[in-house]
């Protein structure tokens, strides 16, 4: 019996003396042989680590009004086995389907997917409706689920829809379509599209940081010397040259042609002639890039800076500045105008009997083919034609910041060639050649470089980048510019002979040339096919301002001096208007260019950027009249500009706001300049009558633009006004032209009768 006891503690004592042998050597294993393996292992359980993405960079206009910001965005999720669980299924996708506009089916084998197990799944993101959405719909989103959640309460659930929402990041772009080519787009993927976005896009992206930790199971982090954090470095901001004020003129102005004529395309461009910067640049159609998915491919184009147009008669302005240039040019001597043979092929005017023996300034007036085959072809020849056209940068790309710039296409084989490129033929140039030239004229025959970005902002060091203008180089000389922006000034002030007086602008004098050019499709039989354009600046005294008009196949045969210059006047006037520009007869009758303060009064202080409460009571104490547009807390403009001077009576209005929502102020009793300041400012359109102070105001709203109609009565009869109003309306004023243009192009010398076809194809409208 003792015998067996013993036997039996041996064997349990052996065993368990086994067992702590096998344990031990399994410890020693882990530890020691296999101790690098379980180490990574540990590393991967305790290890934490989290993308710390990159802010993309701001892109502003010229004042600081934000075009395109990185804003928060929600991706939404759905939980089929929580929903299934539940019986939400029908519920959910009705909801979903109202909310985001996505395909029911679709949602529907959405919520019922399953693993290759056959279970439910625990998460799938709705694409791609239900990404990446603004706040407004996953407001909306919130409330469904919110409602679900409040059923299922009461029914003594658990309180889980299955429909979750994840944050994100995304492109926004504040001012919707507005210079929205200049501006570009990033896709849903980040990716940068078009404009700036695509240009800049190394500049904006930025860089993504990270941090890594070592954490405890439940997340909680460890103190530890193996931590690695870089921080994110967010991408730089562009301040444009774009000013988003200009930049609404001009699509505004745009649309309604637009809308009656039915082009294919439009196309406007606005610079400073001194400087290169683009001040507005837009075309027609357009998109939101907001939601550029909703947009035909045809919408995304620039035309701007990657479509080239025979440009017709605007290129007439080469020729003339180059023989000025060359002291070829008398505006006294007569030549006869009708038809000219040269290049082997006849070149016709618009008349092919023409106006007999005429001047040449009155060649220029009226378009005048024959004069500017003698003047580019007779008198200056191939050679120092084709030079002078090579160094107002027909000849190579602007190097604009944007992408996808095309180059021009110049047709110097054939003589004939040589004599239609003198009116605007046989070549193809872009729009923002053209722009460039013309402000090689404007600012005293200095061709400056295109450009967009004024600055360029690094958040991360504060430092600031400007970006001076750059001239490419003298083409003309100062005197030869100015002479000849005195005879395009001449194109738009004359009434009977100026193709282009549709652009005049009263108190301002407008240098500028219409364009009309049917299009080479078919050798230039059919005559409905053509590009219309104008391009002009002013002041011709100081430029301000140049502006290129083009209209590609509008669905009537009318000229650029009908169709073109009265989109460059409103787009024109309303500038100068809304800088201030005192107006050109003031210095004609003596008036002196320095500010001078009258007895009286005193210089409007500067009040934007302050805080409203700050403005308001500094104003009060200084005994100022103000008005307060808006609900803003700070000031973001105001008029009169600070310095300005003004009477003791007089309004000083303070913006609070950026968007044209403000209310209308009382304007009854400011002068129709005064009037038109505050309400260019705030982007509304005006329609006047009369002539005077403002002694009546009406608003109206037509397709979401507001409209003030302003009855002015003058000073004398303020107190007798009428509650009709004493004139006519200004707002569509047009003026009486003749559009004398016309133009061909050739290859060989059997393309003679198409030409001539194209040559009097324009009618000539008085």
């Amino acid at each position: 019996m003792v015998k067996k006891i013993k036997l039996r503690t041996v064997l349990i004592g052996g065993c368990i003396t086994l067992f702590f042998a096998l344990l031990i050597g399994r410890v020693f294993w882990l530890q020691v042989i296999d101790n690098d393996f379980w180490k990574a292992e540990a590393m991967k359980r305790w290890s934490r680590s989290q993308d710390l993405p990159a802010s993309r960079g701001t892109i502003m206009d010229r004042d600081g009004d934000i075009l395109a910001m990185d804003a928060p965005a929600y991706t939404v999720v759905v939980n089929p086995k929580v929903i299934q669980a539940n019986g939400l299924e029908e519920d959910v996708v009705k909801g979903l389907h109202d909310i985001l506009g996505k395909d029911e089916d679709e949602l529907r084998e959405m919520v019922r997917a399953k693993n290759d197990k056959g279970e439910y799944l625990l998460g799938r993101e709705v694409r791609s409706e239900g990404w990446k959405i603004d706040e407004e719909t996953k407001d909306k989103v919130v409330e469904l689920r919110t409602g679900l959640e409040e059923k299922l309460k009461k029914a003594g659930k658990i309180a889980d829809s299955g429909i979750g929402l994840q944050r994100e990041q995304k492109r926004f772009y504040p001012q919707g379509t507005l210079a929205a080519h200049v501006v570009g787009y990033t896709d849903l993927q980040g990716e940068a599209i078009g404009g700036i976005e695509a240009f800049y896009d190394d500049y904006l992206r930025g860089k993504d940081g990270f941090a890594s930790y070592k954490s405890d199971k439940k997340g909680v982090k460890l103190p530890s010397q193996d931590d690695l954090y870089q921080p994110a470095i967010n991408g730089k901001n562009l301040l444009l040259t774009i000013d988003d004020t200009i930049q609404y003129y001009i699509e505004d102005a745009m649309r309604e042609t637009f809308d009656k004529y039915k082009p294919i395309s439009m196309t406007v461009i606005a610079a400073d002639p001194k400087t290169g910067e683009i001040l507005g640049m837009a075309n027609l159609p357009t998109y939101n890039p907001n939601t550029y998915w909703e947009s035909e491919y045809k919408n995304y184009y620039n035309h701007a800076v990657r479509s080239r147009y025979e440009p017709g008669s605007t290129f007439k302005i080469v020729t003339l500045a180059s023989a000025i240039q060359e002291k070829l040019f008398n505006p006294n001597a007569a030549y006869q105008s009708g038809t000219i043979r040269a290049g082997g092929r006849p070149h016709k005017d618009i008349r092919p009997e023409g106006w007999g023996p005429i001047t040449y300034l009155e060649g220029v007036k009226r378009s005048s083919n024959v004069a500017f085959v003698k003047l580019g072809y007779e008198m200056l020849g191939k050679e120092r034609l084709t030079n002078y056209i090579k160094q107002f940068g027909f000849a190579e790309k602007t190097n604009i910041d944007l992408p996808g710039e095309t180059s021009s296409i110049l047709n110097m084989t054939y003589d004939a060639d040589i004599a239609s490129m003198t009116y605007g033929y046989a070549v193809s140039v872009s729009p923002i050649q053209q722009i460039a030239a013309i402000s090689a004229v404007a600012n005293g025959g200095k061709l400056m470089k295109p450009h967009l970005v004024k600055e360029i902002e690094d958040p991360n060091t504060g430092k600031t980048e400007k970006i001076e203008p750059e001239m490419v180089r003298q083409v003309i000389s100062p005197e030869s510019a100015r002479e000849t922006g005195k005879y395009l000034e001449q194109v738009v002030a004359d009434e009977d002979k100026g193709t282009g007086h549709a652009a005049y602008i009263d108190g301002y004098r407008v240098a500028g040339k219409t364009g009309t050019a049917v299009k080479s499709t078919g050798g230039y039989k059919d005559t409905t096919k053509q590009v219309v354009s104008f391009i002009g600046y002013a002041p011709v005294e100081d430029p301000k301002i140049a502006v290129l008009v083009i209209i590609d196949e509008p669905n009537e045969e009318v000229g650029g001096g009908k169709l073109a210059a009265p989109i460059f006047k409103e787009i024109v006037s309303k500038s100068l208007t809304y800088w201030g520009v005192p107006k050109s007869n003031a210095e004609e009758k003596g008036k002196s260019k320095e500010t001078v303060i009258p007895d009286g009064a005193y210089e409007a202080p500067k009040m934007t950027g302050m805080k409203v409460s700050e403005a308001k009571a500094k104003l009060l104490e200084e005994g100022v009249v103000f008005e307060t547009l808006g609900s803003g807390s700070t000031v973001k403009k105001q008029f009169p500009e600070p310095g300005t001077p003004i009477s003791g009576a007089q309004r000083i209005y303070l913006l609070t706001e950026d968007e044209a929502t403000m209310s209308i102020p009382n304007l009854q009793g400011e002068s129709l300049r005064d009037a038109m300041e505050v309400l260019t400012l705030m982007r509304v359109k005006v329609m006047v009558q009369g002539e005077g102070y403002v002694t009546k105001q009406m608003e109206t709203s037509e397709n979401g633009q507001r409209t003030v109609h302003l009855t002015l009565t003058p000073a004398e009869d303020k107190s007798e006004a009428s509650d009709s109003g004493t004139g006519a309306e200004i707002e569509n004023e047009t003026e009486t032209e003749n559009e004398a243009e016309s133009g061909t192009a050739t290859q060989e010398e059997k393309a003679t009768d198409a030409a001539d076809q194209a040559a009097g194809s324009e009618e000539d409208k008085e």
